[in-house]
């Protein structure tokens, strides 16, 4: 039997946390009841909690900006399972699309495999900054207002008792500032932008607006980190962690730079934290692995690589990166094996076939170490004078 439901759940990534908290402030205030992972619920409890409450609503309101399908290649990406299972269950998908999101871009579309190309297809509502409580009031007498006949199952007292807590504590929050909202569309400006000194400029402008914008100086640093200002960087990453310090990706990115400084000992602390605070970072285990090689920790640089190579099997610097560490443990065949998968995933990685050659003339096969290096020169492979 149709009917007309008022259950929400509200998917964003936390980059567009403002955004997303104003959304469930005018809904709530109109009577709906969202479910809005506000304060982070732990990875444990993902299953149960955040795919129990999508089953058990009706409409599933997905926020789309230009960097919130950033990571949705990968499988095990939060937002991309969320919506997988909002489609699986086939709940009433409204994609909301903000400022600059395009479907066609490219860099949205790559992001968009598998089931999630479905998502393309689904009538999305523009929410133009200026016209925000006008597009409000369009999604709920227009896109939420429609009778379903979704089979709602009850979620479990786990994920009950997590939306009642996530509820309370959004409903605490202060009510979002316009400057909060301005602040965000500078962020995804600099997101979108191809050109570093634009991106310098917009996140500058975001962190101007909302000085505890903790993404916006970790973005700013990797900008400034492209112009080779290495201290810039090192104070913007230093400052994203002050204002979050459960940022593990403020933490891999300030850890590139201390190596870079030749601060090892810091780099190794920084990408451990980093794997602390999110235990599936295959490309932290793989840049520990490369600090750890260069300390001279070779056993613990093939541990690290090996745990990259489980988490990201499909990344051909990883293999290569793992080749080098079993190389250097006198694993030639290993080695070997590594770089040949390399060159599988990458068959234009002139490092790999640089190094294949390498274990290959060890190995005593000195037409193919030949080949695989004139394939390297050819790739662009510039040998170390």
């Amino acid at each position: 039997m149709e009917r007309v439901e008022k259950t929400v759940f509200l998917s964003y990534r936390r980059t567009n946390i403002p955004w997303a908290l104003a959304i469930y402030q005018n809904l709530t205030q109109n009577g709906f009841d969202v479910f809005f992972d506000y304060n982070g619920i732990a990875s444990g409890d993902f299953e149960g909690v955040i795919l129990g409450n999508i089953i058990a609503r009706a409409h599933f309101l997905v926020l789309l900006t230009p960097s919130a399908l950033e990571r949705c290649g990968d499988p095990g990406d939060w937002l991309r399972r969320e919506i997988e299972t909002a489609l699986a269950h086939q709940r009433n998908i409204v994609p909301l699309m903000l400022e600059g999101f395009d479907f066609g871009t490219p860099t949205i579309a790559s992001q968009l495999t598998g089931a999630l190309a479905d998502l393309r297809r689904y009538n999305g509502l523009s929410i133009p900054p200026d016209y925000f409580l006008e597009a409000m009031d369009r999604l709920r007498g227009r896109y939420l207002n429609v009778p379903l006949t979704a089979v709602l199952l009850p979620a479990s007292l786990p994920a009950q008792q997590a939306a009642t807590e996530q509820k309370a504590a959004a409903g605490a929050a202060p009510a979002v500032q316009e400057k909060e909202l301005t602040a965000q569309q500078w962020f995804e400006r600099g997101f979108a932008a191809a050109g570093v000194d634009e991106q310098l400029r917009f996140y500058s402008e975001a962190i101007r607006l909302k000085p505890d914008f903790a993404f916006a100086y970790c973005n700013r640093g990797i900008a400034r980190s492209l112009k080779s200002d290495l201290e810039g960087a090192l104070h913007d990453y230093s400052e994203a962690i002050r204002l979050k310090p459960d940022h593990p990706n403020a933490f891999a990115c300030r850890a590139v730079v201390r190596r870079i400084k030749g601060d090892v000992e810091g780099a190794l602390e920084d990408y451990t934290e980093a794997i602390r605070l999110k235990p599936d970072y295959g490309d932290a285990f793989n840049n520990r692995g490369i600090a750890r090689y260069a300390k001279g920790d070779v056993e613990g640089a093939l541990r690290d690589h090996n745990e990259a190579v489980r988490l990201k099997p499909d990344s051909a610097e990883i293999f290569n990166n793992r080749g080098i560490a079993r190389r250097a443990k006198g694993d030639v065949e290993g080695a070997l094996e590594d770089y040949t998968e390399a060159i599988r995933l990458n068959p234009d990685y002139a490092d790999a076939f640089n190094n294949r050659s390498i274990a290959r003339r060890a190995k005593g096969d000195v037409q193919r170490a030949r080949q695989d290096f004139a394939e390297a020169i050819r790739l662009g492979y510039k040998p170390k004078v």
